[in-house]
């Protein structure tokens, strides 16, 4: 199953005063792609109460800038997986060239007893899935 990219809508809001997305906005992107390859890997129906993530550090390297009507798309990577860790990396394009690239480190954590889990082993298998796939 190949996972499509996915497809960011640059918001007027997005924009600061120089006329390109704002450098904190990217985590939002960022986000917006993790909840669209969760939805491929889990589903919709996935409990993120009991078998959920949190987000633990995020790196971000700006390299050109986007701006208003552009249409950029998110590619997600894996490229670790612990026990109750995974690291993912980002890859913002825009016709073909890489404008922005990130990384994640999420843990698992179970939101109602607000501790660390190990990777609920779905999630970690999709992950696996994802990984194999680059």
């Amino acid at each position: 199953m190949k996972i499509p990219f996915a497809k960011i809508t640059i918001r007027f809001r997005d924009i600061d005063v120089m006329g390109h997305v704002n450098n904190a906005v990217y985590l939002s992107y960022f986000e917006q792609t993790r909840i669209h390859y969760f939805k491929y890997l889990l589903g919709r129906d996935w409990d993120w109460q009991k078998d959920g993530i949190i987000l633990l550090k995020n790196e971000i390297e700006y390299l050109k800038p986007l701006k208003l009507g552009d249409d950029p798309e998110i590619e997600m990577k894996v490229d670790k997986i612990g026990t109750k860790s995974f690291i993912l990396s980002y890859f913002v394009w825009l016709n073909e060239e890489c404008y922005c690239k990130g990384k994640s480190v999420l843990v698992g954590y179970h939101n109602e007893d607000q501790c660390s889990i190990p990777i609920p082993e779905k999630m970690k298998e999709g992950l696996m899935l994802l990984q194999k796939e680059q």
